[in-house]
């Protein structure tokens, strides 16, 4: 078998098999194909495309390329939740908790956070203390014990795909929906959760901006579990608006707690239920009502607000942030931002927000870079609220009172305010199984 006739054969658009899949993924990550061959074949499979059963066998590749963990010790349903990324999206510290305080366990892996995007792992640090590297047999324990347990993705899970992505990157390919699609399928694959629920977000905050581009690869994605041997199912969720009032980490794990306590913003609370509703039906606790009643439940009786306090404790946090929000990082310089004129906030480019945070020092450019936990931004008004000249509509967080005059062009310039008062927009536009 020859890489030579892999790429003409995709390039002929012929489907690939099994084995010639299997074959160029191993030969990459071994280093036995080259880069301007692995770009090459990247770049047909751009052009054209994918079916689902190709698709597939690439996230399995994938998966296959390291270490793919063994969760037998996990006594109970293992169920995951993943987001393909957005803006004030705090959901997993929201929704892992009611999930594993209803007796469904959520052995979780997160990612941190780059570019416009946040990232729990990130969010977590800020407590103090927090862990999010810890020896499996302890993870397991913690699972076991509490339910749940949420750590930083493991260095030698699926190998292949960061190989494959830092190559994309730099080849015009990262948009290719199978690529997408086996990248973030064969980390969570190498989880070997039963249940998998996906959080596709859509709009201007989101890496898919158009409706039709996230159902597509929500579909990819769901038949890929599917095929898989995993209860799949996707909820395509609005990213047009940043989720709740907080984007930036410390201020997102306060926002997590207050909606714990049942003070949380109308739209944060209905995805998290949303997402909590699915990993519990999946999950075999009931049918959708009642599982909507049980997630209800463990918000207003305190259950859920006390598993996030003892997983906190359990892998090394002060689980004292969770009744005093004085304990987590805050930071030194504050700044409010007042609407430049008199109208409703039509819209927001959500990335923009996004992006303001992160002159703010609440996220990074590239790998590696370090992140500020108390900075921020706290969304005063939102999308559909009536605002005065000269009234606030965010306030600003940092260390360095120097960032903010960039962070507030950004925002500003992210901003649009007119005399019309937009359609409200549903915040989940679609289910898919």
């Amino acid at each position: 078998m020859r890489i030579y006739d892999i790429i003409k054969k995709k390039r002929d658009g012929l489907s690939l098999s099994k084995e010639e899949i299997d074959f160029f993924v191993s030969g990459y990550v071994k280093g036995e194909i080259a880069d301007y061959q692995a770009s090459a074949l990247c770049m047909a499979i751009y052009f054209k495309g994918m079916s689902l059963e190709e698709t597939t066998n690439l996230t399995l590749a994938i998966r296959n390329s390291g270490e793919v963990l063994d969760f037998s010790g996990v006594k109970g349903i293992r169920a995951d939740k993943h987001s393909t990324g957005g803006v004030g999206d705090k959901t997993s510290l929201i929704v892992a908790p009611i999930v594993a305080s209803l007796g469904v366990k959520v052995a979780k892996m997160s990612g941190r956070g780059l570019g416009h995007t946040g990232g729990t792992v990130d969010k977590l640090e800020s407590i103090p203390n927090f862990k999010v590297d810890l020896p499996k047999d302890e993870f397991i324990k913690i699972v076991n014990e509490i339910g749940v347990c949420i750590v930083g993705q493991s260095a030698d899970l699926a190998p292949a795909d960061k190989k494959l992505y830092a190559l994309r990157d730099v080849t015009a390919t990262v948009d290719s929906m199978s690529l997408i699609a086996s990248s973030i399928m064969g980390k969570k694959l190498a989880a070997d959760d039963d249940v998998i629920v996906l959080d596709v977000k859509t709009g201007s905050g989101s890496f898919m901006k158009t409706d039709a581009k996230s159902k597509e690869l929500a579909e990819i994605m769901v038949g890929i579990g599917k095929n898989a041997g995993k209860k799949t199912v996707a909820l395509i969720t609005d990213m047009d608006i940043p989720l709740g009032k907080a984007i930036g980490n410390a201020l997102e794990v306060n926002e997590a707690v207050q909606t714990l306590k049942g003070n949380g913003e109308k739209d944060l609370l209905e995805v998290c239920i949303a997402l909590a509703v699915e990993m519990l039906y999946l999950s075999g606790k009931g049918d959708r009502k009642t599982c909507e009643t049980l997630v209800k439940d463990s918000i207003s009786s305190g259950k859920a607000l006390k598993t996030l306090k003892d997983m906190i404790k359990a892998q090394g946090g002060d689980e004292r942030v969770v009744d005093d929000e004085t304990l987590l990082p805050t930071a030194k310089y504050s700044r409010f931002v007042k609407a430049k004129s008199s109208g409703y906030i039509n819209k927001v480019n959500t990335e923009g927000y996004g992006l303001s945070a992160l002159t703010l020092g609440a996220g990074r450019n590239k790998v590696g870079d370090k992140i500020d936990y108390s900075a921020g931004i706290i969304l005063n008004k939102k999308t559909g609220d009536k605002v005065e000249k000269g009234e606030i509509i965010a306030t600003l967080f940092a260390s360095d009172d120097a960032l903010f005059e960039k962070a507030e062009q950004i925002l500003l310039s992210s901003t649009f305010i007119s005399d019309d008062k937009p359609i409200k927009r549903q915040l989940i536009l679609a289910r898919i199984e």
